[in-house]
């Protein structure tokens, strides 16, 4: 789907203005819970609200532009508001927002996302029947949105094929953990995520 195109029905979802944006990575980490990410696809609007989400943060060594650009984490260096795309272990697509100024290479990975619109194209894309496995979880939240490298680099703020939108309710309480899945830094408490909700991608140390 070219950029310029929209699908019927989103206009519902205005994007998320950049200055609404937090130019700090953790800040942008906690005020990303409860937005939305919407996706627009031949089929028809898929959107999801975000439940999780991990930091990563300046001189974080387990975050890609710890040791510099490179032509696979350059999105990581554009503007707060940017889509991040990659593949983690050759099997899952990654979605992740850039965070801070241009050349700064930091970012938010969206662990975890509510099913909102679009469950049955979801449940096509992923295979499965199941609600509460569509989006919990990173790799699968890609895979029931139908993201890819061909995302990777887009403004997330302008509507388009991916986009970030305001959600119509409170998110919740939001606790801290540290991150899942990782050697290095795994001490630090950068996962947030909605207390209770359902669609939280793992248990670990969630009693923060």
């Amino acid at each position: 789907m070219d950029d310029r195109e929209v699908v019927s029905g989103a206009d519902a979802y205005p994007p998320i203005d950049r200055a609404e944006l937090p130019d700090d990575t953790v800040a942008l980490a906690r005020a990303l819970i409860g937005k939305l990410v919407v996706r627009a696809l031949p089929e028809g609007i898929v959107s999801g609200r975000i439940v999780e989400t991990e930091a990563y943060i300046v001189g974080d060594a387990a975050g890609h532009g710890f040791r510099g650009m490179t032509p696979r984490n350059r999105s990581m260096f554009l503007e707060r508001g940017h889509a991040y795309v990659y593949l983690a272990y050759g099997i899952s697509m990654m979605l992740n927002v850039s965070s801070e100024a241009a050349g700064i290479g930091t970012g938010v990975l969206i662990r975890a996302l509510e099913p909102l619109d679009g469950i049955e194209i979801m449940r096509a894309n992923r295979g499965l029947d199941r609600l509460r496995d569509l989006t919990r979880g990173p790799g699968r939240l890609a895979q029931a949105l139908r993201i890819d490298r061909s995302l990777d680099g887009l403004d997330l703020c302008r509507q388009g094929p991916l986009w970030l939108a305001h959600g119509e309710s409170e998110a919740g309480e939001i606790g801290a953990s540290v991150r899942i899945g990782i050697t290095k830094d795994a001490d630090r408490p950068l996962r947030f995520y909605v207390r209770g909700n359902p669609f939280v991608s793992g248990t670990k140390l969630l009693n923060r």
